[in-house]
């Protein structure tokens, strides 16, 4: 009799030899399940499918979601993990619903076997568990293992004997950085800046709390903070008892941009936060060197806090926790906390890139230049993968000699390593090891959008004209549901494949923002791309993004005509304050003419979402 199958369908797994893996290392297999085993093949058009794995049901030990904040870099991002034998097998599911389908189906044909009592609830990968930091890839599991149930099924902490009670620590509170929406069936709901009471954290990434309401559940514990108080002891970046001079002395042998530290003024009840920077000073003064800020208080009842500008805040931590994410008027955002006689610590916020992004140069073949930039070459290239031996042919990025720091460059690799988009250039990895760094992209065979658009102009249909601005809106709305801002979104800056969709790349300057706002200290900008508020104040926002996605749709109608091509910047300026804008292209239809006009509205606030830009685009494409 041939064994009942009980599902199947096209799903992602991680490769389980190599010991860093690349995003090339996770492979899209078709998965079947049935009632003896889990097998998994390659599917190859015009052939049969090729078996590439198959494991007995009566082998397996665990079966049970992941639950992690680490970026996965394949398109599907709903881990489960299958232990069977001493190997662990990741699988990523496109959706929750599908994933838990396929977790309830295993725990149901693995119920009676000879299980395990615990379970490692996050990856192992360089070299440790992310939940328990252990070392040793088969040691016991840190939470215990529910056979019979799906994860989201698993019971909340027990009460506290009401005899304990009295010698209890006094509450934990806790405030939402942002809001999430419940994911399983034991989660709940976050509302951004709302106060929440921990039941147990016992577990590395996801915490039990209790909202207002008494409602209880699980949160991701990157999206909540402590609630903010004045006392500075247990912070790290805190150092009570430091000279001005000390300070400059330590964070001038530290050497990283952006590494910093809080200490007490010589006036009493002050405090200063000490910052070091390799960037020129506007006023001639030399470089690198150690700028301090007094950390100053508003007048009135309600005493606030502020720094260079007016970014208030209602106490310290809280202060330094906004200038980590947001130059907001100092001259380098707040990266490296630094502790008298330590060595600096990197914020969590700010990883260090992972090793599984980690590609052997050696594997690279470098070929003719694509483009530049006033920072870095774009070389096209070839990647032969050393596992599965593929020729793969890439853009790889690099940065001039002496044009930006290391840290500098690394930024955008730590910004593509938390993205996944159809519509977004894809990172398969950097080259880290070695000087000059790498950064090895997709290849789009078209090019910018920009050179794209003037060696087609006249055949360009409308058809496809509405779609490009479509493509990039969907890139664009995803970026803002995920508290990103590009700050450099221009045509030139999208290329475009085979296929003719288009992708946005370039993202040195992307910034994540904590409140859809960044000021920088940098007055370089694309003037012509800019609205009136980058152009003023250095304030950018997802709001100034689509002002720059407005000129883009008009670079597009315009068949990549440069926008204001006969002025210099000084006149583009002039005629912003004017409240002139750019004239509808020949080929613009009135309609996406409005959408250009309602981007380029003077006040941020009047400006549409992207998600709203996304719908109106969508709608004129169905008419």
């Amino acid at each position: 009799m041939y064994p009942r199958v009980i599902l199947k369908g096209t799903l992602y797994k991680k490769s389980q030899q190599k010991r860093r893996t690349s995003p090339c290392n996770y492979k899209e297999r078709y998965f079947v399940l049935n009632t003896q085993s889990l097998t998994y093949s390659e599917r190859r058009p015009g052939k049969k499918p090729a078996e590439k794995g198959c494991i007995e049901l009566s082998r397996i030990k665990c079966v049970e979601i992941v639950r992690s904040d680490v970026p996965i870099p394949c398109e599907y991002k709903y881990p489960f993990q299958v232990f069977y034998d001493n190997y662990y097998l990741y699988i990523f599911a496109p959706d929750n619903d599908c994933r838990l389908k396929w977790v309830r189906a295993l725990k149901e044909e693995t119920k009676n076997n000879s299980l395990i009592l615990n379970y490692h609830p996050d990856f192992f990968g360089e070299g440790r568990w992310r939940c328990c930091h252990m070392t040793e890839k088969l040691a016991p599991g840190c939470s215990e293992y529910y056979p019979s149930e799906c994860a989201s099924k698993k019971p909340l902490p027990p009460t506290p004997d009401p005899q304990r009670r009295f010698s209890d620590p006094p509450e934990r509170i806790v405030v939402a950085l942002k809001n999430f929406t419940p994911q399983e069936d034991t989660d709940i709901p976050l509302h951004k800046d709302e106060e929440y009471i921990v039941i147990d954290c016992s577990e590395t990434n996801w915490w039990t709390v209790r909202d207002k309401d008494g409602n209880v559940g699980t949160v991701p514990c990157i999206y909540i903070a402590e609630k903010p108080t004045n006392n500075l002891e247990k912070f790290e970046w805190y150092n009570k008892d430091i000279t001005r001079t000390q300070a400059e002395e330590l964070l001038k042998k530290v050497d990283k941009e952006g590494a910093f530290m809080v200490r007490n003024s010589r006036e009493a009840g002050v405090y200063t936060v000490s910052v070091f920077t390799k960037a020129p000073g506007s006023n001639g003064e030399k470089y690198p060197r150690v700028k301090h800020y007094k950390i100053r208080e508003t007048e009135g009842e309600v005493v606030q806090y502020y720094l260079a500008e007016n970014y208030l805040k209602s106490t310290i931590p809280e202060l330094i926790h906004y200038h980590q994410h947001n130059a907001a008027g100092l001259i380098t955002r707040l990266r490296y906390c630094v502790s008298k006689g330590n060595s600096p610590k990197i914020e969590e916020l700010e990883p260090e890139l992972s090793e599984q992004w980690e590609l052997n140069a050696e594997e690279l073949s470098l070929g003719g230049e694509l483009g530049s930039g006033q920072f870095g070459l774009v070389l096209e290239g070839t990647w032969c993968n050393s596992e599965d031996k593929v020729e793969k042919k890439v853009a790889v990025k690099t940065v001039r000699e002496g044009a930006m720091s290391d840290e500098e460059f690394k930024d955008e690799a730590k910004v593509m390593m938390k993205l996944s988009h159809p519509k977004l250039v894809r990172l398969y990895g950097v080259c880290t090891q070695q000087s000059p760094m790498y950064l090895v992209f997709e290849f789009l065979e078209n090019g910018c959008l920009t050179d794209y658009l003037r060696s087609k102009r006249g055949r360009v249909s409308q058809e496809a004209l509405l779609g490009m601005c479509i493509d990039v809106s969907e890139a664009m709305a995803y970026l803002e549901s995920s508290n990103f801002i590009h700050r450099d979104l221009a045509a030139r800056n999208c290329l475009v494949s085979k296929d003719l969709v288009v992708k946005v790349s370039d993202f040195g300057m992307t910034r994540f923002v904590l409140d859809d706002q960044y000021t920088s200290y940098t007055t370089k900008f694309p003037v012509k791309w800019s609205s009136p508020e980058v152009i003023r104040y250095s304030r950018f926002s997802s709001k100034s993004d689509v002002w720059s996605f407005g000129v883009l749709m008009w670079e597009v109608y315009s068949e990549g005509r440069l926008p204001y091509e006969c002025r210099t910047n000084g006149e583009v300026v002039e005629s912003l304050n004017a409240g002139l804008r750019l004239l509808q292209p020949r080929l613009c239809p009135e309609t996406v003419y409005q959408l250009m006009q309602w981007c380029w509205k003077e006040k941020p606030e009047d400006r549409p979402s992207f998600a709203l830009l996304l719908h109106e685009l969508a709608f004129l494409a169905d008419l």
